[in-house]
């Protein structure tokens, strides 16, 4: 019988995005950085204002700070009530939002061009002004320990992520709970949370970014206007913890009322400007990015060992983690799942992937770039992150192009170098025996 030669799958092209000669980017005399993204399409402004504060800032005594303040900043001004800043820009037809990680808080407004200068105004003031009424700073320390217990001490995913990467660090920062400690939140003074803002909400450690439809050199005289009157501080001191190299692996295991056993490994990876960032995105997505994934074929739908296979490279500004995490049905053994979750990465280690992998994984990566870059919320999020991950904003114009020069070598190698078993730590979370008559 005669075989037909399989065509050779062409080079992968990536076209550069558009714009990047638009963008107009300033530091004020403050030290406040300001990257403007003009766009025209329709008539609203994406804002993200980046501060670098996070987990990553804090230690044992003010875990949960940078969260907290999150929080707070909504909480009224020297010069407004609590609850105006979402009053005033949801008048004009706005809205917002807010997140804290384990290295950056953000905070995120969406709103018509018009509302430009008043957008501006209320950001600025919260930076400058922020109160600190006691009564309004206990009734929040009472939402974030229910925030607490909602997110983690009921939530079996979020209680076993929070032990694995505990477990995890033993010098750096890393290793504090985004949303604090308990004993932490309970104990948090008014001179901590003063502290923490006069550090880290000071302008000389804001990034601030805008998409939409503005014109570049208006909308930074406006943020002068605000923004630059706002006196700088001395930088918050560096982090100098280094987390020492992982010599073995380190096991959490947790027993609890479920019905569903869950297996987390978490993998020390590099930070988020690393220049290996490109194949680590398209490894995550060759192992677990929909039902054609890897892990996805063999644990779920072939071996029929999990019901849900997740992950995600946690990106900061110091190497940290690569989480593998596995849901698994009633009954499985965790450490069977285990087990064939090894022997797949293994198979990646010693053999790598297929070029048709490779090509699934960059065609997902390049569109879902895409669509981020298509609309201002994502261009204005995407500025922000390349401006403070990485060395420069403009590297985002870069980014298809570096995807599109992945290999097949380089995804093999960022797996044997991250997926080692003695550099991680694993979390089981299996089902506690159940109790007889006579154990009461």
């Amino acid at each position: 019988m005669r075989r037909t030669a399989r065509a050779a799958i062409p080079a992968f092209r990536a076209p550069a995005p558009a714009g990047s000669e638009d963008v107009h980017a300033q530091v004020l005399a403050n030290g406040m950085q300001v990257i403007v993204w003009p766009v025209h399409q329709i008539p609203n402004v994406a804002l993200n204002l980046w501060v670098r504060a996070g987990s990553r800032n804090e230690r044992p005594g003010i875990t949960g700070l940078a969260h907290f303040f999150e929080h707070m900043m909504f909480n009224g001004t020297r010069t407004r009530a609590p609850g105006e800043f979402d009053r005033l820009m949801e008048a004009r037809g706005g809205a917002n939002n807010a997140f804290t990680s384990d290295d950056v808080t953000v905070y995120e407004d969406w709103f018509p061009s018009s509302a430009l200068e008043l957008v501006l105004e209320l950001e600025a003031d919260r930076v400058a002004n922020l109160a600190f009424v006691p009564q309004l700073i206990e009734s929040e320390r009472g939402v974030v320990a229910s925030e607490r217990r909602l997110r983690v001490e009921d939530n079996n995913h979020g209680l076993l992520a929070e032990r694995v990467q505990a477990a995890a660090f033993t010098e750096h920062p890393y290793r504090f709970p985004t949303i604090g400690w308990p004993e932490d939140i309970r104990a948090w003074r008014l001179e901590d949370l003063q502290a923490f803002y006069t550090t880290y909400y000071a302008p000389n450690n804001l990034t601030l970014t805008l998409a939409g439809d503005l014109d570049p050199r208006q909308a930074v005289q406006l943020v002068r206007r605000y923004f630059e009157p706002i006196a700088a501080q001395a930088p918050p001191a560096p982090v100098r913890e280094r987390e020492p190299p992982q010599q073995a692996e380190r096991r959490v295991k947790i027993r609890r009322q479920v019905q569903t056993p869950v297996v987390q490994c978490a993998y020390k990876a590099p930070a988020a400007a690393d220049e290996s960032a490109s194949a680590i995105h398209l490894l995550m997505s060759v192992l677990m990015e929909g039902d054609a994934s890897r892990l996805h074929r063999a644990l779920v739908e072939e071996r029929r060992l999990a019901i849900e296979v997740g992950g995600h490279w946690q990106e900061g500004f110091d190497p940290g983690l690569l989480w593998l995490s596995l849901t698994l049905p009633q009954h499985t053994d965790p450490h069977a799942a285990l087990a064939a979750l090894d022997a797949e990465l293994a198979r990646v280690i010693e053999t790598g992937v297929t070029q048709v992998e490779l090509e699934r994984a960059r065609n997902l990566a390049i569109v879902g770039f895409w669509k981020r870059l298509a609309t201002i919320d994502g261009k204005a999020h995407l500025l922000g992150e390349y401006a403070v991950f990485h060395p420069h904003w403009s590297e985002l114009f870069e980014a298809p192009q570096r995807l599109a020069a992945v290999t097949r070598e380089q995804l093999r190698g960022v797996a044997a170098e991250i997926l080692a078993v003695s550099q991680r730590t694993v979390g089981i979370l299996a089902p506690a025996a159940r109790r007889t008559k006579d154990q009461g």
